[in-house]
């Protein structure tokens, strides 16, 4: 019997990914899912041409109540939710998934939201379904990096980590999302307390092997929060930026106006970017990268550093978000299942099963290194 998967908001930009790469995987049915029935019978058509596979489709806005029912009905086994912006958005198709007795997972990147989800722990464990959210890039796979190397660490102290994609635009619901906290406050940790960073700004230069120097700024992250109780690490930080410098002095100087109280809403200008990107896509080196530098002691008591670096080449960048969510259904398929609650969605999918599920050998790899590292 096949794994039956329903994929909400699957026309849009990591929605149309995942269906891609699930729709060629023969122990999967899929389910395409949104409220646009022109773009869903589009996506539907190309899937078909892409697999000689016909897919269902589920035209539906998944926010109404009485959902439920009509998931019920669908008998899929996982919903893959990729419906952002997550900022400011409810847990209403989390809840519609328990109601139903269906696993789900999102793409969600938004701290507060994924750390919330915790809010449904009881509900999810009573219904027996996994809630798992922040199935991404973030916490999925950088928290699946440091799992493959925690046990060289007794004690780790610091982890400083970021994302610098290439210049091709992301959707217009992730520029949304990243750009909702242009200006805000920032929570990380240094030194185990608590304090504040201005969203989009700090700017630094970062040294890339095979990308030149790449400008990043403070962006908020799931994974402060995870890490936090995961490692027990003292000190957090993440910063992102784009491949092009001019995108990020642009985003940071939406946040400078925000913080000058001129800027109230950052929706409109962050729209207005998101077009301006677009046009000037052509002008980067089509290379996106991920870096990891844990700091800790190892079982000697000695302080050691790892290094791991995650490249993307040829616009392949966009697939890595994507395809978290590709692998778990993919090991579903198989038979896993998470256990029952809700959670960030850590733990779950290793390195390797996360690369196999991209299938970008050529132009994805990831290189670890360790060293003497920082003193305490």
């Amino acid at each position: 019997m096949a794994f039956r998967v329903v994929v909400i908001g699957g026309y849009g930009n990591f929605g149309s990914l995942i269906c891609n790469h699930l729709v060629l995987n023969q122990g999967v049915e899929l389910v395409v899912s949104g409220r646009d029935s022109g773009k869903l019978a589009r996506k539907v058509a190309e899937l078909r041409t892409l697999s000689g596979k016909t897919c269902q489709s589920w035209c539906v806005d998944v926010m109404q109540e009485g959902v439920s029912e009509a998931l019920r009905a669908l008998d899929v086994q996982l919903v893959i939710h990729t419906g952002g912006p997550f900022q400011q958005q409810s847990y209403a198709v989390a809840r519609h998934c328990i109601d139903a007795g269906v696993n789900y997972c999102d793409l969600s990147d938004c701290r507060t939201f994924v750390s919330g989800i915790a809010s449904l722990d009881a509900s999810a464990r009573e219904a027996g379904v996994s809630v798992l959210s922040g199935c991404s890039s973030v916490p999925s796979l950088s928290a699946a990096i440091i799992d493959e190397h925690r046990a060289r660490f007794r004690r780790i102290d610091s982890i400083e980590h970021g994302i610098s994609s290439a210049a091709k635009m992301p959707g217009l619901s992730t520029v949304l999302g990243v750009l909702a906290y242009a200006g805000r406050p920032i929570k990380q940790l240094k030194a185990g307390k608590v304090h504040e960073v201005p969203g989009w700004m700090d700017l630094t230069l970062r040294k890339i092997p095979g990308m030149g120097t790449r400008l990043l700024a403070n962006v908020d992250a799931p994974d402060i929060d995870v890490f936090a109780s995961r490692y027990e690490a003292r000190t957090l930080r993440f910063k992102a930026g784009s491949g092009l410098k001019l995108g990020v002095i642009a985003n940071y100087l939406l946040a400078w106006t925000v913080r000058r109280g001129w800027v109230k809403d950052p929706t409109p200008w962050a729209t207005r970017l998101h077009r301006l990107g677009t046009r000037f896509e052509g002008l980067g080196d089509r290379k996106s990268a991920m870096y990891i530098e844990v700091n800790g002691v190892d079982h000697n008591d000695q302080p050691l550093q790892m290094q791991a670096l995650l490249t993307a080449l040829n616009d392949t960048g966009p697939q890595i978000p994507s395809c978290a969510a590709v692998a778990l259904a993919a090991k579903m398929a198989l038979g896993y299942r998470p256990e029952p609650g809700a959670r960030a969605c850590v733990g779950e999918i290793s390195v390797a099963e996360y690369l196999a599920a991209i299938d970008e050998p050529t132009n994805i790899s990831l290189d670890v290194q360790f060293s003497a590292g920082k003193a305490g």
